[in-house]
């Protein structure tokens, strides 16, 4: 879920100039897409936990790397459009790569290996709530407005109702919800780190999101021997599970969301982080058969509407008439 997303979508976005270049009309309606992106985020997590059944997670996160990168640079290729250029460029994507994929992506699959999907994808949605915590410890030119922050109050309020608090936390295991949170708040961060350092190279953003995936590919091929022991088997339906986390749910699920801010916009394309956690929470419970109790999806309710309230910003409003281009912060999965 990149890149992130997140509810500011899995990007963030700066506009620029609009594009006079005539726009080709997608096979597709745009809803269509919406839908399908929805469906890809929110059954990742599944596909997490089926793909933790036979490899270790560190390997469920390299070979999510690696397919989805493998998807965007064989469209690279097909668009014949190169990689970027420049040391500082790389430098920067390899510390987005570490925030927005490598490290969130690694610790949903520790994550899961001791708390279901759906509270997973739970987790996921709290993006948004870490951003506007950052927004207003760190980032100063991003003053939060009240309802922003009484939408913080509320989603916390949601994560707490999520966890059972007035329980004790029983039922949930408190390190892999930690873990959860902290993949969340790490989106937050590399968000931020883009929007400053990679908003102007001059690369498109398939460009930048190649390179970006396949730095976070190397650095899981060097991290993932070292910490965890390699696979002896390749049992067909965890391996199918992590193909599809990472060939769909990584590679062509950014190629839908950038097609999908380009047409219509980053605002209406980030409303897809608000379908996540529904569909995540739908396929844990009717594929994998895990347990929810009220307090789960209530929660998740008054997270999203937390969420939500975070990214409204009062007297902003985007253009009605043309097209803009849009610097995104990649995500490139859930």
């Amino acid at each position: 879920m990149t890149s992130a997303a997140a509810s500011a979508p899995p990007a963030a976005s700066t506009t620029a100039e609009p594009s006079s270049a005539p726009a080709r009309r997608p096979l597709l309606d745009w809803r269509i897409r919406f839908g399908a992106l929805s469906l890809v985020w929110g059954f990742s997590f599944l596909f997490i936990k089926v793909g933790n059944e036979a490899f270790a997670p560190l390997y469920v996160t390299f070979g999510r790397m690696l397919f989805g990168t493998a998807v965007l640079l064989v469209t690279l290729v097909v668009k014949r459009e190169r990689l970027p250029r420049g040391v500082r460029v790389w430098g920067h994507l390899a510390v987005a790569a570490f925030f927005l994929n490598a490290l969130p992506f690694s610790l949903f699959a520790y994550a899961e290996l001791t708390i279901p999907s759906t509270l997973a994808g739970i987790c996921n949605a709290a993006s948004p709530l870490w951003g506007m915590l950052l927004a207003v410890v760190v980032v100063s030119d991003d003053r939060p407005t009240r309802q922003r922050v009484a939408g913080l109050g509320l989603g916390f309020i949601g994560v707490l109702i999520v966890l059972g608090a007035w329980q004790g936390f029983s039922g949930q295991d408190p390190l892999g919800t930690a873990l959860a949170l902290i993949a969340s708040a790490s989106y937050a961060v590399g968000w931020q780190y883009v929007r400053r350092t990679l908003s102007d190279t001059g690369h498109s953003h398939l460009s930048v999101s190649g390179g970006q995936l396949l730095l976070g590919t190397v650095q899981l091929a060097v991290v993932a021997p070292v910490f965890a022991p390699a696979p002896t088997s390749f049992p067909v339906l965890p391996l199918l599970s992590v193909l599809a986390l990472g060939a769909l749910g990584t590679g062509v699920a950014f190629l839908i969301q950038y097609g999908l801010v380009d047409e219509v916009g980053p605002t209406t394309a980030m409303m897809v982080t608000y379908f996540v956690p529904v569909i995540a929470t739908t396929a844990g419970v009717a594929i994998l058969g895990e347990h929810l109790t009220w307090n789960t999806p209530v929660g998740a309710l008054i997270v999203l509407i937390g969420a939500a309230l975070t990214q409204r910003r009062s007297g902003s409003r985007a253009p009605s008439g043309g097209r803009t281009r849009t610097v995104r912060v990649h995500r490139t999965g859930s």
